[in-house]
């Protein structure tokens, strides 16, 4: 496995990401924003941030499988909210745990989570992008 995912004694250790991650592999993938469309393009889960965030973990995951990976080989994730407020991390997080039950592990690389005013589309609450090293 090209990626090995730690936390550095002195920082906080985060249930849902580790603070650094290990390249080993030669070939890097770098996914574009992945949100809530399924593959016809029609919004999974309007208005409901939980449903957009799984499909959009499980967007990346078919991204990563495309070029030959998995989350398992992911680096970095971004999450771009939109009008994020600490109110809405229950959401997020139940997002990721029903994706996490789909895919079958715990999608844990560094992240970083942004709130935006907007998306592409006004129908999209949440995108996410993928960093990822394969051998």
């Amino acid at each position: 496995m090209p990626i090995t995912l730690v936390n550095p004694a002195g920082l906080p250790e985060v249930p849902v990401y580790r603070q650094v991650a290990i390249a080993s592999g030669s070939k890097l993938v770098f996914v574009a924003g992945q949100v809530s469309g399924d593959a016809d393009g029609v919004t999974v889960g309007e208005g409901d941030l939980t449903a957009q965030v799984e499909r959009c973990y499980l967007n990346v995951a078919t991204a990563l499988a495309g070029a030959g990976g998995s989350f398992e080989d992911v680096a970095k994730l971004t999450v771009y909210v939109v009008d994020w407020t600490p109110d809405k991390m229950p959401l997020l997080m139940e997002g990721i745990a029903r994706a996490t039950v789909k895919l079958g592990l715990t999608p844990v690389p560094p992240a970083t989570l942004l709130g935006v005013a907007a998306l592409d589309v006004p129908e999209h609450l949440v995108e996410i992008e993928a960093t990822a090293v394969l051998d």
